[in-house]
């Protein structure tokens, strides 16, 4: 059955600039659910390998085995339809297991960042509510007893990082964790439960309904598009069609003339990104089980040059995709060549998608000569599952935008102060407004806040859109090119700059890594603009804060030149590879004095 939202056949980047192979529609079963489209998987290839973690492998069979003795032990203990399942877990087997086992019988799961704090962690308890935890021990331990006394679950499942890793020896097992390089620790509370002993559970999942469209699958932690914590609630109809949207991506292609076996099947998906978040949700873990790929997990980001080396030694069923931050495709782009002689990627790591942040051409071409892998950028937030759009890897790719949506998406650029306007009929600049998606793929809404959904899921031609936050402009090929966020936006004497494009403009330095740029109260232009620069190892003490600010005169426009310089060591970034440019700014002593 065809998705109802479809992209309008009038657009005019049709053949052009649509990835080849990729259809303009999507077609999926509405009924598919994550339970039954593991359970399809799983029939289909029992014996494929479907996980890889710490030396272990897991096959479909085995996978789906554990899944359902998860499930079945969390409706013996009373979790139902629409309860919500915590998951304080890095990457591991047990990460997968518990999601799945919660979404098979309807129940909601919800994955907390391990580098949350203790408050935190108690904020998202409080906007979730769930009644059942599933937490490392380290975890629990270190964080989870500071707040036992302010929030209760009915059932504590406790696992840790190797319980599920027979790939390891036992004497690895005790070894690792005797140097502590395997975090333990001992819980003892009369609700809580080991995770291998969860599994010793007959499997006997009970029959669910699940309304794809209308029950929920996960809840994803977002700030949206005000920065205030939110739970996005993904339906199953928005997770599944994600993933199939993914495979039309990354999948259903490849360039005219290759010999290469078409990548899906039996192919590698590396996950470093954590799978809390929406992105590595997406790309490794629903995308693998939609099409029969594997997840390589990693707990937390390896050393760059370990991660190369498991990619080049780990056997190649069918190629390999990265799905990743900028940041984690630039270190492999530094690596000394002899390192990348020693473990050669090319004909291994075959189409990588940098998101999280724009893709700039200094990173992508160094990484494409030194890897022969095709990198490009995607564009999505947690509200959209997340994937909206992708650039293409093959054919016509100039930088700047972020490609054209992906299948069954539609977008258009609306006024930016008011949405009852209607989209902009101009195209370019003049047309720059806020950028607003709708497929089938967009969030049911936030949990349990109409107030905020209302606020950012409106209706127009009778059509569900949701309000991105992200500023920019779509050309006359339909593609667009974001600016910045709108709450970022720095008004300078009147002008509007973004610091997304001064960032770019910085970074064409050639002594420049990195750069993040935001406004600071200025009392004679409203605001100023402000770059936080981090040098190239090799550039450090060869320049001066003053000798960039110069240089960016010489090259910017005078109001987008930084009024202020400063050198850093690092540019800090979320744990996905965002920059922070909030943190840089709220420690600047002229902002801090302004707030006085």
């Amino acid at each position: 059955m065809t998705l109802k939202y479809e992209v309008s056949e009038d657009r005019p980047f049709y053949g052009k600039f649509w990835p080849k192979g990729v259809p303009h529609q999507l077609d999926y079963d509405y009924s598919l659910t994550l339970g039954r489209m593991l359970d399809e998987t799983a029939a289909k290839y029992p014996n494929d390998p479907a996980i890889w973690f710490l030396d272990s492998w897991v096959s479909y069979a085995e996978l789906k085995d554990m899944v359902d003795r998860f499930a079945t032990y969390l409706n013996s203990i009373g979790i139902k339809k629409g309860d919500v399942v915590a998951i304080h877990l890095p990457n591991c087997i047990q990460y997968v297991v518990a999601f799945y086992g919660a979404a098979k019988i309807g129940a909601v799961p919800t994955g907390i960042n391990p580098t949350y704090q203790s408050l935190e962690i108690l904020h998202q308890f409080k906007i979730c509510g769930p009644k059942v935890l599933v937490a490392l021990d380290a975890l629990y331990f270190h964080y989870i007893t500071k707040i036992e006394d302010q929030y209760s679950f009915e059932k504590i499942i406790i696992t840790n990082l190797v319980d599920q890793a027979t790939g390891l020896s036992g004497f690895k097992k005790f070894l690792g964790k005797l140097l502590k390089k395997i975090p333990s620790a001992k819980i003892e509370r009369e609700n809580a439960v080991m995770f291998i002993d969860v599994l010793k559970t007959s499997p006997n999942v009970p029959k669910v309904e699940i309304d794809p469209e209308k029950d929920s699958a996960t809840l994803i932690m977002t700030g949206g598009t005000t920065g205030v914590p939110k739970a996005a609630d993904l339906s199953h109809q928005n997770v599944v069609a994600n993933a199939i949207q993914c495979l039309e991506i990354l999948v259903n292609q490849k360039p005219e003339g290759s010999t290469l076996p078409r990548l899906g099947h039996k192919t590698g998906m590396v996950g470093v990104l954590p799978l809390y978040h929406s992105f590595a949700m997406t790309t490794v873990m629903n995308t693998a089980i939609a099409c029969g790929a594997w997840m390589m997990l990693f707990p937390k980001p390896p050393p760059t040059e370990d991660l190369i080396k498991t990619i080049t030694t780990l056997p190649d069923y069918n190629g390999f995709i990265y799905c990743a931050a900028e940041i984690l495709f630039q270190r492999i782009a530094q690596l000394p060549q002899e390192v990348l002689d020693k473990y050669p990627l090319s004909g291994k790591l075959r189409l990588c998608i940098s998101g999280a942040g724009p893709l700039h051409e200094y990173v992508r071409k160094p990484f494409e000569e030194k890897t022969g892998a095709k990198i490009t950028e995607g564009y999505g937030l947690s509200e959209a599952s997340p994937v909206v759009s992708c650039n293409n890897f093959y054919g016509i790719r100039e930088p700047g935008y972020i490609g054209v949506p992906a299948p069954g998406t539609d977008w258009m650029i609306f006024d930016a102060e008011d949405f009852s306007k209607g989209p902009i009929d101009k195209v370019g600049e003049e047309g720059t407004g806020e950028i607003c998606c709708c497929g089938p793929q967009v969030m049911k809404g936030y949990w349990r806040n109409p107030e905020q959904t209302a606020t950012h899921i409106r209706e127009w031609g009778g059509r569900k859109w949701l309000l991105t936050g992200d500023i920019g402009f779509m050309d006359e090929h339909g593609r667009i090119a974001i600016r910045d966020r709108k709450k970022q936006l720095i008004k300078m004497a009147g002008h509007s700059v973004f610091p997304k494009e001064v960032e770019s403009l910085i970074g064409e330095h050639p002594k420049v890594l990195e750069v993040a740029v935001a406004g600071l109260p200025d009392e004679k232009t409203g605001e100023a603009v402000k770059a936080w620069v981090a040098l190239k190892p090799e550039a450090r003490g060869t320049i001066t804060a003053d000798e960039i600010r110069e240089w960016a005169l010489q090259n910017i426009t005078h109001w987008k030149a930084p009024k202020y310089v400063e050198i850093i060591d690092e540019i800090p970034k979320s744990n996905v590879g965002k920059i922070m440019r909030r943190t840089l700014q709220e420690a600047d002593p002229l902002f801090k004095k302004a707030q006085e």
